[in-house]
């Protein structure tokens, strides 16, 4: 039996460190290179290797990255150009572009969705409290135990 070259477990692991490579660096300038160098591969074995174990290519992952760490930021009260820069693009046009494909929305739409969110969060509550946390404190959003009639503790009575 012939033993392979490097065990799977060397070869996973070079992968894993290129990922955090990525989640550590995704604001920075970084390309294929710098990623494949990270993890001592050439760029084409690397791809293969990188989609084989997280199911993206590292750039479609790259972009993952900087959209959800873009979406976080846009929660904010913060301009947009700032969160296009802060994620590490270098055109806005192109960030507004791929955020909307990715989440169907352009930045500025979910900074406005975002903060609407907000203030219905601010003017009730309890209403975002999921009903399984409710259950197990022995809270019911709209009625407690006598009876729909009365509402519970947790409800403004009007």
């Amino acid at each position: 039996m012939e033993q392979e070259p490097y065990p799977k477990v060397y070869l996973y692991r070079r992968i894993v460190q290129a990922k955090l490579f990525i989640d550590q660096h995704y604001a920075k300038n970084i390309d294929l290179d710098n990623i494949a160098d990270e993890a001592y591969f050439s760029k084409f074995h690397f791809i293969r290797l990188f989609k084989k174990a997280y199911g993206k290519t590292p750039h479609q992952y790259l972009t993952y990255v900087r959209i959800e760490q873009a979406k976080i930021l846009l929660k904010r009260p913060i301009q947009v150009s700032e969160v296009c820069f802060a994620v590490g693009f270098s055109s806005i046009s192109s960030f507004t572009g791929l955020f909307k494909k990715v989440t169907g929305i352009t930045p500025s739409a979910y900074m406005i969705q975002q903060e609407k969110i907000r203030l219905e969060i601010k003017k009730a509550p309890l209403t975002y409290i999921p009903g399984c946390f409710a259950e197990m404190k022995g809270w019911t959003p709209l009625y407690n135990k006598t009876g729909p009639e009365e509402k519970s503790n947790f409800q403004e009575v009007e």
